[in-house]
């Protein structure tokens, strides 16, 4: 595994790891339900972004390409396709 990957998959982990806090402390009544949601969302579209980001770095190696040519999407488009 590339050493970006490592970087990414590491980035993934941290916001799982924040989204299981935040539900925690929404069920023990340390946020409120709309701050819960706000950073969920928040997570969810950078979450996106790095499954993205894996996807087209595995997609350049596959095809003879540069993984470092592979570049985060804006929000709007990562999650217009996968909506």
């Amino acid at each position: 595994m590339a050493e970006h990957d490592g970087d990414t998959l590491a980035r993934i982990h941290d916001l799982v790891s924040e989204e299981k806090e935040l539900r925690a402390k929404l069920q023990h009544h340390e946020i409120t339900e709309s701050e819960e949601h706000e950073r969920l969302r928040t997570i969810e579209v950078a979450l996106d972004q790095c499954w993205d980001l894996l996807r087209q770095r595995r997609a350049l190696r596959e095809t003879g390409g540069d993984p470092k040519d592979a570049s985060v999407r804006p929000a709007d488009e990562v999650e217009g396709y996968l909506g």
